[in-house]
């Protein structure tokens, strides 16, 4: 079972403003090369072929930028013609990418580590693989969904920017999941409404004890959301760290 790509490059990036009233903030610079260059880098390194990018008003920005894709690629674009939350936003891509296995991918977070292995683990699984999330320590991780972990370093529940983090590990950004992503998107909006975040699905997985805590550790995972974090993204381009290209 092939993994798909789900490419999140939606919201105002009201932290981003005033340049994210002219483009979205996935094509705002890093150094000499746009955020979702990155991105679809780090997609492509893995192997994934079928991409859905989802964005909104300026969807035909990115579309210019990123157009039909590679060879062997299906790029499909899909407008969010309004933001009503994680859930509504991932649904729009369902019909792209029913009974498969799917990377979510929210498109500002740019990271040094390779997805490679996970993604074949995905792709040759012959029974479910349940989920992968990425974790990394941060010294404020109240901002992100946290991780409760046991006595034996397994990760037992996720809690959604907690004002009194249980851990340092924080989750959020890039996800692999299996078949069951979209039952349980449902299950979740069932539950929580419409509002629900990604953390509604994540947790089901922790609960069936299906989910693998990915550790970046020594590797780099950027949140380019702000100017601060940016700049500090582009000096890592400018350095050589990070890689836009498709192959290593």
């Amino acid at each position: 079972m092939k993994t798909s790509a789900i490419l999140v490059a939606g919201g105002h990036g009201s932290r981003l403003n005033p340049f994210t009233r002219y483009t979205q903030k996935t094509l705002l610079p890093l150094y000499n090369r746009p955020v979702i260059d990155f991105a679809l880098g780090t997609i492509r390194r893995a192997g994934i072929q079928d991409i859905t990018i989802i964005s909104n008003q300026f969807i035909g920005q990115i579309a210019q930028h990123v157009g039909a894709g590679l060879e062997g690629e299906k790029i499909h674009y899909v407008l969010e013609e309004e933001p009503l939350g994680v859930a509504a936003a991932l649904s729009l891509a369902r019909p792209y990418n029913q009974d498969c296995r799917v990377l979510v991918y929210f498109s500002d977070n740019i990271t040094t580590l390779e997805l490679t292995e996970e993604v074949a683990r995905f792709n040759d699984a012959q029974s479910r693989p349940g989920c992968v999330l990425l974790a990394r320590e941060e010294q404020h991780p109240e901002a992100f969904g946290v991780a409760v972990i046991d006595e034996s370093g397994a990760v037992v529940d996720i809690v959604e920017k907690p004002e009194n983090p249980p851990s340092n590990l924080a989750i959020g950004g890039i996800y692999l999941f299996d078949e069951q992503f979209w039952d349980l998107l449902d299950n979740a909006v069932s539950e929580h409404g419409s509002s629900v975040s990604i953390s509604g699905v994540t947790r089901q997985y922790v609960q069936q004890g299906n989910a693998k805590l990915l550790s970046v550790g020594h590797e780099t995972w950027v949140d380019c959301g702000t100017p601060d974090s940016l700049l500090l993204a582009a000096q890592m381009v400018k350095d050589g760290k990070l890689n836009p290209n498709p192959h290593r």
